[in-house]
């Protein structure tokens, strides 16, 4: 692709514990030159930003990639990034010095996958309800990504420039019948508070596969998701039953979320649906879901995200709504 010499061009990058995603775009959707590196193989933050700015200048000499938008979990403490699961420390300051960027923004990783839906192309969306139709983008448009954590934001416009995060991963999960109930009980012996990610999210599944498992009698098995994908697909009845639960269990709390942030449709984004994604179509989520509106309103659609970039998009669709921030400014999310 060739860029013009006077192209204002953005680097963008999503970095997680594991790998670090970056590209660049000038447009402020489209993402070009995407790599994907490990984390641990380089020596900062830095180093992954400055590198990828010295290759950009080799292969597109016309551009110069001078502001950087990074998408990355955790919370600033002034210049400092606070997170537990990176390889190294993050100063934003020093960041921006050493890879010779003149604008270097932070933003928050679930933040910026709200910010893309309006870039996800409306035909790659997979619906979860039967015979869904899709009327177009619907704002507010709840967005959960069930994760490492659980993510969940209001992408408040069709643009995508304006994102509410929540913290509703940390509100304390409600049970929905007397298994649930039990589970939350069980729980409780542990956590005195038990929030929907203890349960909803990557972690929080094997603690509902633990907890089962016990108040079955039965010595947990497996010690990972994947283990316990693989476990229910070749017939593990406990496993089965924990993916059913969860699903079941997501449907109303996407419901409850979807009531009470008053949005008009939602977005499952995060690598535990991917994963999972043959058991939330088997009909514990539709139910549950459903279940919260009664006939005869008809339940707002819900979207399953399969996309690699989400965090890529955000982060362009972000600089292209903030253009004109500040010199080495910083967007700091809790």
């Amino acid at each position: 692709m060739e860029v013009a010499a006077s192209a204002r061009a953005c680097l963008v990058a999503d970095v997680g514990g594991t790998n670090a995603r970056v590209g660049w775009t000038l447009d402020g959707q489209s993402v070009q030159d995407v790599v994907v590196l490990r984390c641990s193989d380089n020596a900062s933050l830095a180093h992954i930003l400055g590198s990828y700015v010295e290759r950009m200048a080799r292969s597109h000499p016309g551009m110069a990639l001078r502001e950087a938008v990074v998408a990355i979990a955790g919370y600033l403490q002034g210049d400092r990034l606070v997170n537990a699961n990176l390889p190294w420390e993050v100063s934003v300051a020093r960041t921006a010095d050493a890879a010779r960027l003149e604008s270097l923004v932070l933003i928050n990783d679930f933040g910026a996958v709200a910010h893309a839906i309006p870039g996800v192309q409306r035909q790659t969306l997979v619906p979860l309800l039967p015979g869904q139709r899709d009327p177009g983008m619907q704002v507010p448009a709840l967005v959960l990504g069930p994760g490492t954590g659980l993510g969940a934001a209001l992408c408040l416009d069709r643009t995508g420039a304006e994102v509410l995060l929540t913290e509703s991963g940390h509100a304390a999960l409600a049970a929905g019948n007397p298994l649930e109930l039990a589970v939350l009980q069980d729980l409780a012996t542990r956590w005195h508070h038990v929030d929907n990610e203890r349960v909803l999210s990557g972690t929080g599944m094997m603690h509902l596969y633990e907890s089962l498992a016990r108040m079955k009698g039965e010595t947990p098995l497996h010690r990972r998701a994947e283990q316990l994908v693989a476990a229910a697909d070749a017939g593990d009845a406990t496993a089965r039953q924990t993916l059913d639960v969860f699903s079941g269990w997501l449907g109303s709390l996407v419901a409850d979320l979807l009531l009470t942030l008053g949005a008009r449709e939602v977005y499952l984004a995060g690598g535990v649906t991917a994963h999972i994604a043959p058991f939330l179509h088997a009909g514990p989520f539709q139910q549950r879901y459903a279940a919260r509106f009664g006939s005869p309103r008809v339940p707002p659609p819900v979207w399953r995200i399969d996309h690699g970039h989400l965090g890529l998009i955000g982060a362009a669709i972000h600089w292209r709504s903030r253009t004109s921030c500040s010199v080495r400014s910083i967007e700091e999310h809790a």
